[in-house]
């Protein structure tokens, strides 16, 4: 049963003609707090989550139920069609168009990329040429991380963690694909749609003691909720680079379909790449929202 005094505690912080930010790692109960602010103050429900978008994963990537859906406007949950590129600009554009709707937007997702996006700008970066990022992930495969951050420009080497191989290899397709380094794009950042101090922000902090039987319960709980069967569905035409197959478990799933594994080696699988995702979002979520309002999500359950 929800904690009556922790979801009071929220709604106290939340004046009702702002806008909302609800960010949290998978499975900590984000989406049934937006719904109960909803529900309590009024306000449509925007979806922040990269995956949920997607149109043929309901059931895997745990998108708002009908009955859910029923209780308050949504927005923004699967409206892609799963073989369609979605970015952050993408994204963007459309939640600027629920800034200026009628209702006031909760918006809530585990994508930390689209609400510091939204509070803090989004650099205008050209997209990478694919011949280019194939190029970085041969150099990195061969030649490692110590070579590809020789090649950065000073000033990207000085404000990215030369540790962190997503970040280098991201500030080297930049500099190659445009001959301009990661921060001199970043410096040219235009003004968010949203500031922070526009809204009112909450992180739903996970302890793990707390989050992982969370996890490790959540996957056998959706493939009974028919996640199995929405695979059947999304069989035909399905191929691991399809946008949408980026749904921790759809390949998992697949695999079963094509009796490559069992089900129950299925459920393991995805279990421990949730896990492993959820730690990346806890991480990414301190380094950048602590000066947001953190929760802690068990005393929300």
């Amino acid at each position: 049963m929800r904690d009556k005094l922790a979801i009071e505690a929220c709604l106290a912080a939340c004046a009702p003609d702002r806008p909302v930010l609800i960010a949290g790692p998978t499975a900590s109960g984000k989406s049934a707090l937006a719904l109960a602010i909803a529900e309590a103050q009024g306000g449509v429900i925007v979806n922040a989550d990269a995956i949920q978008v997607y149109a043929d994963w309901r059931v895997l990537t745990a998108r708002p139920s009908p009955e859910e859906e029923a209780r308050a406007p949504h927005a923004l949950y699967g409206h892609v069609p799963g073989d369609q590129l979605y970015s952050v600009g993408d994204w963007l554009r459309e939640a600027a168009a629920c800034l200026h709707g009628p209702n006031r937007p909760i918006f809530v997702g585990g994508t930390g990329l689209y609400l510091t996006s939204l509070t803090e700008g989004l650099a205008q970066i050209p997209a990478t040429p694919p011949n280019i990022r194939a190029e970085g992930e041969a150099l990195l495969a061969t030649h490692g991380l110590t070579t590809m951050v020789a090649d950065l420009d000073p000033q990207s080497a000085a404000r990215i963690d030369l540790r962190n191989p997503a970040r280098v290899a991201r500030a080297w397709e930049v500099l190659r694909a445009t001959g301009r380094g990661i921060a001199s794009w970043q410096d040219e950042t235009p003004p968010p749609l949203l500031p922070l101090d526009r809204a009112t922000g909450f992180v739903v902090e996970s302890p793990k003691d707390w989050l992982t039987p969370r996890i490790e319960t959540r996957f056998r709980k959706m493939v009974a909720g028919g996640a199995l069967e929405e695979a059947h569905t999304n069989r035909p035409g399905w191929t691991p680079d399809r946008p949408s197959a980026k749904a921790i478990g759809a390949a998992e799933l697949m695999a079963v379909i094509d009796g490559a594994v069992t089900l129950d080696h299925a459920i393991d699988r995805a279990t421990i790449l949730t896990r492993q995702f959820a730690k990346r979002q806890r991480t990414w979520f301190r380094a950048r929202m602590g000066h947001w309002h953190h929760l802690t999500a068990k005393a929300l359950t």
